[in-house]
């Protein structure tokens, strides 16, 4: 058994990852040479089809560090598996970890550095580069430019999937329990001091990416109705917009009736009714959305505020 203080906590989520399981623990046994024998390694199997459990499980007593490994009892996606791991986790600062190490190791090191040194609560890592195909980079820029436009607007421009914080900021993580929203985006709404790493993510060895274009796409979604309005506002501004539209062609219509132009019966009562209730029913349809959006905000409960350091001067 590996006797040591833990210091730094390495949460990796893994599905479909048997082929980069032994590279993957050589890695982290670097790692933690470097962090003085500090560190603890949770592994979360998320209701993985290969043999990634069955190999973690088997080298489990041989690791020169401590670990943990925990499995899922069916795959519930990347961000479940990092909460769990972050709520088993054991450290003072935490950092998440990719199995297939496209993520360069030396990132996390970075993170826990700045953690220790008290720069920061949490740190992101920003990629300003990426080894993958063109289809996967084109996608990948598409999703991240989406989610930086309509959700978080400080997101970096190459999107995040890997992050480290410190005890206080993974316990207010934790306190928010909402099952369809973006771990991410949480990041970003909780806000604490924040520091950004640039990265360049390496090409994947070992197997194929799990991270299809369908669950970029629910998970857009997720992030979109989680965190923002901008549907139910956009459908109130097309609202307000189209009854002006209308207004000012029904005045057309109507003229061109009077003058004579046209001779059609019953056809421009029929426009002018269509173009503006069509118009008034997207602006109804609108502010009932947001009544119902600010119900759903509530009942997210999320806190009003949230206070991330505290000092006095009496005891």
């Amino acid at each position: 058994m590996v006797k040591v203080k833990m210091n730094y906590s390495i949460v990796i989520p893994v599905y479909k990852n048997e082929g980069s399981i032994s590279r993957l623990l050589l890695t982290l046994s670097d790692i933690n040479g470097q962090l003085d024998g500090a560190i603890e390694a949770v592994f979360v199997v998320d209701g993985s089809p290969d043999q990634s459990f069955n190999l973690l499980k088997e080298k489990l007593p041989s690791l020169d560090f401590k670990a943990q490994l925990l499995a899922h009892s069916r795959n519930f996606g990347s961000f479940p598996a990092i909460r769990t791991g972050l709520m088993a986790a054991n450290g003072d600062f935490f950092g998440v970890m990719a199995a297939d190490l496209q993520e360069p190791p030396e990132l996390l090191i970075t993170f826990f550095k700045a953690l220790a040194a008290d720069e920061c609560d949490v740190t992101i890592g920003t990629r300003v580069g990426r080894n993958d195909t063109w289809l996967s980079r084109t996608t990948s820029h598409a999703f991240w430019w989406m989610y930086k436009k309509l959700v978080v607007r400080d997101m970096p421009e190459g999107g995040v999937d890997i992050f480290g914080c410190n005890r206080v900021f993974r316990d207010q993580l934790l306190k928010l329990e909402e099952s369809r929203s973006s771990l991410i985006a949480l990041i970003f709404w909780l806000g604490f001091r924040r520091k950004l790493v640039s990265y360049e993510r390496l090409k994947r060895q070992e197997g194929k990416s799990s991270w299809t274009l369908k669950k970029k796409i629910d998970y857009m979604m997720d992030s979109i109705f989680a965190f923002t309005d901008y549907p139910i506002r956009l459908l109130i501004r097309i609202g307000i917009i189209g009854c002006f539209l209308s207004l000012a062609l029904s005045v057309l219509i109507l003229a061109g009736h009077l003058m004579g132009h046209i001779t059609v019966p019953g056809y421009a009562p029929t426009i002018l009714v269509a173009l503006f209730f069509g118009m008034l029913n997207l602006f109804a349809i609108g502010l009932v959305g947001e009544y119902a959006w600010r119900g759903y905000e509530n009942s997210k409960q999320r806190p009003i505020a949230l206070v991330a350091s505290k000092d006095c001067n009496y005891e």
